[in-house]
Parts: C-alpha cells; sequence; structure tokens
C-alpha cells in the first residue's frame, strides 16, 4: 500500500496514494455555509464539483493550527515584554541607586524560564531559537559587571556599559523575537488534499499544514485502534470514525485516516456551484 504522509500539528497522518486526488495551496477563499461542525470550514469548488473542506487540525488536535501557531507569536510578545521589563529595571537600579529585584540567572528569569524548556518540531523556527541563548546570557552576566560597577560608586562606566550593551546585546536579541515571529508565520502554508472515492469525483477537502513524504507499507504493518492510546493520540468520536489504524516507522507514528467516513453536509446538495480555474497538483 503506497501512502503520503502529511503534518497537521504536531502528528502526521497517512492517506492512501489512490485516495488523493490533487493538493492545493489554501488561501482561505471557501463559501461559508451554516454547519454545527465546527471542522467543516466552508465549501470549495473543485472543477465545478462543490467540495467541503475540513480542518484536521480542529479534528485531531481540538485546534486549528493556525490559532496555535498565533498563540505562540503572541507567547513570544510576552516573553519580549518580560525581557524589556528586565532591562528597564537594571536601567533603574542603576540609575537610582535601588536594588535589583529581577533574576540574574538566565535560566530563572521569565523568558529564561520558557527558552529552556520549550520543544518545537519546526526546524527553521528551532534554528532561530538557538541564536536566543547568547545574546540572552550575556545580557544576564553584563548585569553583575554593570550593578557591580555601580555597587563601587563607578556610576558612569556602569551606565555607559548597560547603554553599549543595549545597542548591540539587546538590540540582537529584540530583532531574533521579531524573527521568530516572523518565521512562524511565514512558515505556515496550510494546503488542501482534495480526497476521492471513485478516482474522479472529489469527496472532501482537508485542510493539513504541509506534505511530508511517501511511504510503502504492508496491511500487515497498520496497527489496530486500541494500540493508538499508548503513543498518545486522544481519539474523539469524529476522528475514531476516520481512523484505519497506525504505522509506526521508527520513532514515527502515522496515523491512517479513511476521509471516506466524513460526509458531506446535507445542505451542499442546493449548493450553487460557481466557475473556477482548474487546479494542478504541486
Amino acid at each position: 500500500m503506497d501512502l503520503i504522509n502529511f503534518r497537521v500539528g504536531k502528528k502526521t497522518i497517512s492517506l492512501k496514494i489512490l485516495d488523493i486526488l490533487l493538493t492545493e495551496r489554501y488561501e482561505g477563499n471557501l463559501t461559508s455555509l451554516p454547519n454545527d461542525n465546527p471542522s467543516f470550514l466552508g465549501v470549495k469548488d473543485y472543477m465545478g464539483t462543490p467540495t467541503p473542506i475540513f480542518d484536521l487540525g480542529l479534528i485531531l488536535n481540538n485546534q486549528s493550527s493556525y490559532d496555535t501557531n498565533q498563540s505562540l507569536v503572541e507567547l513570544l510578545q510576552q516573553r519580549e515584554q518580560d525581557q524589556k521589563a528586565w532591562l528597564s529595571e537594571l536601567e533603574i537600579s542603576v540609575h537610582n541607586d535601588v536594588p535589583f529585584t529581577k533574576a540574574r540567572d538566565p535560566k530563572q528569569s521569565e523568558f529564561g524560564k520558557w527558552f529552556y524548556n520549550f520543544k518545537t518540531d519546526n526546524e527553521d523556527l528551532k534554528a532561530i531559537l538557538t541564536r536566543f541563548e547568547e545574546p540572552h546570557s550575556r545580557l544576564h552576566a553584563i548585569a553583575d559587571e554593570i550593578l557591580g560597577l555601580s555597587s563601587k560608586g563607578q556610576k558612569e562606566q556602569a551606565i555607559a556599559l548597560l547603554e553599549k550593551e543595549k545597542l548591540t546585546t539587546f538590540t540582537k536579541l529584540i530583532r531574533l523575537f521579531e524573527s521568530a515571529r516572523d518565521q512562524i508565520i511565514l512558515d505556515h502554508k496550510p494546503i488542501i488534499v482534495f480526497t476521492t472515492e471513485n478516482g474522479q469525483q472529489p469527496h472532501i477537502g482537508l485542510l493539513v499544514d504541509k506534505v511530508e513524504d511517501n511511504i510503502h507499507c504492508d496491511e500487515s504493518d497498520i496497527k489496530p485502534l486500541h494500540e493508538m492510546t499508548n503513543v498518545g493520540f486522544d481519539i474523539d468520536p469524529q476522528t475514531k470514525k476516520m481512523m484505519k489504524g497506525l504505522i509506526k516507522q521508527g520513532d514515527n507514528h502515522s496515523l491512517v485516516l479513511d476521509p471516506s467516513a466524513i460526509f458531506r453536509p446535507e445542505h451542499l446538495k442546493d449548493y450553487a456551484p460557481i466557475e473556477t480555474e482548474e487546479y494542478g497538483l504541486f
């Protein structure tokens, strides 16, 4: 059996190649229809055939990948504000001769507590985050030197060193925050996978984050439903209807889905299709 793996949040799902008509970049240009299914995004005309589109992020993770990314962007904004507050208190301490109460240990600062525990599968974001450690650690190290100079009465030298690090090390750190947020937003380019039951007509479209790879496996390689909960899959009723099993290859797991288990909303029979361009597989 030949399958294609797709990424949805932190999960990998597999669809049989024969169940896939094509993939198309998602541009948000769907026709909205009333529906009580939160994962139903709307309808997309596929060469004249109205096709319902479902968000697999909501089905599998209870949150769309877009919302997950936005939450991470907002979290990085909060951590940036924490770092700005840390520097602001250092400035107040030096200029006004008051105690500095923020963490001096970089791993104990608000940003550090998050940074040293955060994990991501996004390799581009991971590469940017690895560059945070050097300026962040330097700021905390230089704070000891600045506060030491200030305590010895060498206030002008302390202020001069602080201003220098603010223009260099701190500026570098702030630019890294901006780069990380931009990477999260730019990296998310979801696609619609148009599936089929008969190899010709579209059945539904599934919104996924990206294509990962092709795999080949035998039916015997697909593990049954009860083994899924052992590897961290939370199974809700809608997901259960779609699942055929789990493939384990090395340390990687992929969830085999049967898209025919999601049925079209009844009101699609009255949907009036609009003319659209033909889309090609990319």
